[in-house]
């Protein structure tokens, strides 16, 4: 266990070695370890999470899973610093097994659907919105599958971490950054031309 005004292992390093050192740490009882990790990876888990299509609450079903299989399975990652690889097929096997399970629920009947009140006004505003939205996710699913990966690890993350991007696309850091405006200048072109909504 880590005394009080020691620093941890991890300080100072990045990407897999951060990681790996981490998971070493938290294997020796270091729960400040496991804190970082979950600070640290967790947007990547849902934002896979939700690119493979779940809701908001399906998504957090899955981030959780995802998390408490890690803390189960802490001992048995065979190589620390391939975590974010380890993190990126469970989440995706996961999402995936989540959604078949919400596939195969069905849907609300007709005859209880009519008495579902909805709590929400649709004004015009909302519908101009739901069609420029709805444009958009389509152009969105037209660009190759490489593309809507990183984007949605870095634009849709916000501010994204480009090392543990890079790990997760098992691609070089510096060529993230370009790769990204390509793919959103295609996203771009898609929506202005009017091919998203075809």
């Amino acid at each position: 266990m880590r005394t009080v005004g020691t620093n941890p292992p991890w300080e100072g390093l990045q990407g897999a070695d951060r990681h790996a050192a981490c998971v070493l740490a938290a294997r020796a009882g270091d729960k400040s370890a496991l804190d970082v990790i979950v600070a640290e990876l967790s947007p990547l888990v849902w934002h896979i999470s939700r690119g493979v299509g779940l809701d908001r609450t399906a998504a957090e079903d899955v981030v959780q899973t995802v998390w408490l299989a890690l803390l189960r399975n802490l001992d048995k990652v065979a190589e620390p610093k391939a975590l974010v690889g380890w993190l990126v097929i469970t989440t995706k096997r996961e999402a995936v097994r989540t959604r078949r399970r919400g596939t195969a629920q069905g849907d609300l009947p007709q005859e209880a659907a009519e008495h579902v009140h909805s709590t929400e006004p649709m004004p015009e505003a909302e519908v101009l919105r739901d069609e420029r939205d709805h444009r958009l996710w389509s152009a969105f699913h037209r660009l190759p599958a490489r593309c809507q990966e990183l984007l949605r690890l870095t634009v849709l993350q916000g501010r994204a971490n480009y090392q543990i991007v890079a790990e997760a696309m098992e691609m070089p850091r510096g060529s993230i950054g370009p790769t990204r405006g390509r793919c959103l200048q295609n996203l771009r072109d898609l929506y202005e031309d009017g091919e998203g909504g075809r």
